[in-house]
């Protein structure tokens, strides 16, 4: 049996669209029944060992995943391309940072990529940059003008990534303006709700001209908070991370403790207020979760 290596590009109920690791083809494969059986699903990003048999493609191995990230679900991923934008919709950065603790849990690298600069105030890219560009890369874009497209390709190049980011922000037009052969379908924003309209349904894995693998993804608009503990949530961010380890208590979560040296960082403008309001106001709605949660249980 000649058995060949390759990646999941698109998972279906009980077929699966891959991509072969030696030649690029394209081929639409079947999942053997024992997958069924052992209750085991690939998902997109998956590597898989395959045979052909009748012409016919059928998968035998779902090979060992490296991470697997759930919003969205995909195996895999070497880094996150965060779209997000300030106006037509206003992402506001509260949504920005709950999008970002949870690229941080899953240990992925991230991109900043604020878009739609140019309909925006020197000022108000300026703030954006003050708060983030000293944690991350950030990629300053418009797909409508053409600005920082090639700025972010190098970033792209031999990498699996996702773009993700609130609906609207214009993931799926930065794509296009990026590999202008993805021919994406572009959604418009609402005028009543000013949210953006879903244009991509599901996770699909796509291939750059120049190199590497995107997921074009939907939108996101939720926060699981069930996924974190109030103690563990100064790990996600990492300027907090940075200064906790001057704090007086070992346990200290920076919220009452006497002797923080994050407060005090954040009183020496060396934290961002925006950001350390955020995490409060995070904190705050997990530890109500847990509450929740423990009394659930006690009933």
């Amino acid at each position: 049996m000649n058995i060949r290596k390759g990646i999941v590009t698109r998972f279906h109920s009980n077929t699966l669209e891959l991509m072969d690791l030696e030649n690029g083809e394209k081929i639409t494969a079947f999942l053997r029944g024992k997958f069924k059986l052992q209750k085991i699903t690939p998902i997109v990003g998956d590597y898989i060992e395959y045979s052909i048999e009748n012409n016919t493609a059928k998968i035998e191995n779902i090979l060992p995943r490296k991470n697997l990230l759930y919003r969205p679900k995909i195996a895999n991923v070497d880094q996150t391309i965060l779209v997000t934008c300030l106006k037509s919709p206003k992402v506001d950065y509260l949504t920005i940072d709950k999008f970002l603790i949870q690229v941080e849990k899953n240990n992925l690298d991230c991109i900043i990529v604020l878009n739609k600069v140019d309909l925006l105030e020197k000022n108000e890219i300026k703030n954006f940059l003050d708060i983030y560009s000293p944690l991350y890369p950030v990629v300053l874009t418009s797909a409508k003008k053409n600005i920082g497209i090639e700025k972010i390709k190098p970033y792209l190049k031999n990498k699996i990534s996702t773009f993700a980011g609130m609906s609207g922000v214009g993931k799926s037009s930065l794509l296009n303006a990026i590999n202008p052969g993805l021919k994406l379908k572009v959604g418009e924003i609402s005028e009543k709700s000013q949210r953006g309209k879903h244009t991509t349904t599901y996770t699909e894995l796509l291939k750059f001209d120049f190199g590497g693998f995107v997921a074009d993804t939907p939108g996101f608009a939720a926060f699981d908070v069930y996924k974190f503990k109030p103690d563990e949530l100064q790990n996600y961010f990492v300027e907090l991370k940075e200064h906790s380890i001057y704090c007086g208590f070992n346990d200290c979560v920076h919220i009452n403790e006497p002797h923080c040296a994050v407060k005090e960082a954040v009183e020496n403008n060396e934290i961002s207020e925006i950001r350390y309001r955020n995490y409060l106001k995070i904190y705050n709605e997990i530890e109500e979760f847990t509450k929740k949660t423990r009394r659930k249980r006690w009933k």
